[in-house]
């Protein structure tokens, strides 16, 4: 009866894990590897479903059930996490005098840059516009909070990238 409960529960950890990798790469328009994750999705999903629809008077059934659901999620957005496939825009607003040091750091970093400048309240702001891959967040916000503590960061997903400066960073 465990076995039974801990094979419907790990079959929808996976499948909800798979269904939120899947979803993002939908989103990214990655059509075959989404295909070919939701293959194998919507076998176990149909497995798990199968062992708690064919014992609907087991409440443990439905509660490993649920209860995979719910840790599937989870487990599926930290790998995403973890991974961050896809591409951002990030727009630095720059509050201090100078964004020159800056620029020139995020230039040195293999980041292509390309500034404009804003009015906002207190005057004019130089904007600091990058397209980075998502695992690359975390570095540039460091690298830009080190110049100026108060920048604002602003980041939008984007899916599709036509010329420009885009090249792969390696970590260091």
């Amino acid at each position: 009866m465990f076995l039974g409960y801990l094979l419907i529960f790990t079959a929808r950890v996976l499948d909800v894990t798979l269904a939120t990798l899947r979803m993002l790469m939908v989103v990214q328009g990655r059509k075959l590897y989404s295909a070919f994750v939701g293959f194998f999705e919507i076998i176990i999903y149909i497995t798990a479903l199968n062992q708690v629809v064919s014992n609907l008077d087991n409440i443990g059934n439905l509660l490993a059930y649920a209860l995979g659901f719910a840790c599937g999620n989870y487990v599926g957005i930290m790998i995403e996490e973890k991974i961050a496939l896809g591409t951002l825009e990030v727009q630095i607003i720059h509050k201090g005098k100078s964004s020159e040091e800056m620029v020139e750091e995020l230039r040195n970093e293999g980041f292509g840059v390309t500034i404009l400048t804003g009015q906002g309240r207190e005057g004019s702001r130089d904007v600091i516009k990058a397209v980075i891959r998502r695992k690359d967040l975390m570095r540039i916000k460091k690298l830009v909070y080190k110049y100026d503590p108060n920048a604002f960061i602003i980041t939008n997903s984007i899916s599709s990238i036509s010329g420009g400066y885009f090249r792969a960073i390696k970590k260091k």
